[in-house]
């Protein structure tokens, strides 16, 4: 029955609207998270503003009438929380899809912590990830037997971003929507490709850093977004690598708002 209640729940016409809007609110913050990631590694410069959700937040409260766009943007992300957490519970009992089903809850329990940031940003304050993730990596590092578990979160993270890479280069992301036909489906399919691989391999890059810290027990090496985009620039053709990565998001970004008109709710 309450699994009976929760499949009615998201049926209803309210909240399939209200989880179009959170995709779309999803595409703002990844084409401006792709801009400022573009900004680092064209070294224009992002004016101090970190190219993760929380930069990408701060970046509009600085705008004119941005307080009043950050509250309906964190409006679509607590609705895009909701629904994913239930898409993931759904994933995990009636059809036993364990992987996707925890993925898909993960991905709900972050954009929910993506909101709250959101609201202390608009309330006035100040969200930094990066030092939020440091703090947590020390603490961790400082408790007993918290190496072990910062090493299998950072092996979470690389293996969420090894599953959007293949997400995107299997185009297994088509089940999530009616795509349409001709030339307008075939954009959505490469700017569905082009977006998740290049989030996939920004979250591998959060990853591993995790797991380095982990294994040197120094906090410092631990980054949010923003740091794990910035040390692609320490590879081999790094800038050129973070720009496609930044151009890759600005891509994942326009699928999220093709998502929002063709989503399969």
């Amino acid at each position: 029955m309450r699994i009976r209640a929760v499949r009615e729940a998201r049926s209803s016409r309210p909240f399939q609207l209200a989880a179009r809007a959170g995709f779309a609110t999803n595409g703002v913050l990844h084409v401006l998270m792709g801009f400022l990631a573009l900004g680092v590694a064209t070294g224009a410069g992002t004016g101090g503003t970190d190219a993760d959700p929380s930069g990408a937040l701060s970046a509009i409260a600085a705008t004119p009438g941005g307080i009043i766009l950050i509250w309906a943007l964190v409006a679509g992300l607590v609705a895009l929380s909701l629904w994913l957490l239930i898409e993931g519970l759904l994933l995990l009992l009636p059809s036993g899809e364990i992987a996707d089903g925890l993925i898909t809850a993960l991905k709900g329990v972050v954009y929910a912590a993506i909101a709250g940031s959101g609201i202390t940003i608009a309330l006035g304050g100040r969200s930094d990830s990066t030092e939020d993730v440091r703090e947590m990596s020390a603490f961790l590092i400082a408790t007993p037997g918290g190496v072990f578990i910062l090493a299998l979160l950072g092996l979470v993270i690389l293996g969420v971003g090894v599953f959007f890479i293949v997400k995107g280069l299997r185009r297994r992301f088509r089940r999530d929507l009616r795509v349409p036909d001709g030339k307008t489906g075939r954009t959505v399919v490469a700017l569905g490709i082009v977006g998740y691989v290049s989030k996939g391999v920004a979250l591998v890059s959060l990853g591993i850093l995790a797991v380095i810290a982990a294994i040197t027990t120094d906090s410092s090496e631990v980054t949010g977004l923003d740091g794990a985009l910035r040390a692609l620039t320490d590879l081999p053709f790094g800038v050129v690598l973070l720009s496609i990565v930044g151009l890759g998001l600005v891509a994942y970004g326009v699928y999220c708002a093709a998502r929002a008109r063709w989503a399969r709710l």
